[in-house]
């Protein structure tokens, strides 16, 4: 049996993810206006925004799975979203260059009443990148609409020297995490598999 997932985020590096893993999603996106909510801690605040919007999708697809993610980067003591402008992109990244973060993705999976909610953090190892290079970045428009300021799967890759702990869930959705939570649904995992659409890509 085949379970439709809806992936109710507009990020398409989530929706790459999940089509990499043989998952082919349908796109619902929440509209939840992130700046509006507010949490103690990181983990917290992306489990918060994963479960409204995961919830406000939820509301007209009472009979399939809906997921709900959402991602902050934690950074010196502060929780950061995305910069949305450039210059604090700059700022981010000329306080982020030869240190470290923690990615904290929140994940809200949803089937009629029951629900799930976990996070995953995942530590981010950034490379001394030159003010030449924050430059281009900046400019290239990537950073300001994604948690942290970067990206792993686009051309900040290069800037990343190494990740503690799932690599997917810097990406902004950990698989394996994904996987637990599914099963704690009574669902297996090969059910999301959409096996008509690899046989037709093979």
């Amino acid at each position: 049996m085949t379970m439709r997932l809806v992936l109710a985020s507009a990020s398409p590096a989530r929706l790459s993810t999940l089509r990499r893993a043989g998952i082919e999603p349908d796109v619902v996106v929440s509209g939840v206006d992130e700046d509006q909510v507010v949490a103690a801690t990181p983990s917290g605040l992306a489990s918060e925004l994963a479960r409204l919007k995961c919830e406000a999708v939820a509301v007209d697809h009472r009979d399939r799975l809906v997921l709900g993610c959402d991602s902050v980067l934690e950074f010196d003591g502060q929780i950061l979203g995305k910069p949305h402008d450039a210059e604090t992109a700059r700022q981010r990244w000329r306080a982020m260059r030869g240190n470290a973060g923690v990615l904290h993705t929140g994940h809200c999976l949803r089937l009629g009443d029951d629900v799930v909610l976990r996070a995953a953090a995942t530590r981010v190892h950034f490379a001394y990148v030159t003010d030449e290079e924050i430059e281009a970045y900046v400019a290239t428009g990537e950073p300001l609409q994604v948690a942290g300021a970067f990206t792993i799967d686009g051309l900040g890759g290069a800037f990343i020297t190494r990740v503690e702990g799932d690599h997917h869930n810097v990406i902004g959705l950990s698989l394996p995490l994904l996987r637990e939570m599914v099963q704690e649904l009574d669902i297996v995992w090969p059910d999301l598999w959409n096996r008509h659409g690899h046989e037709a890509h093979g």
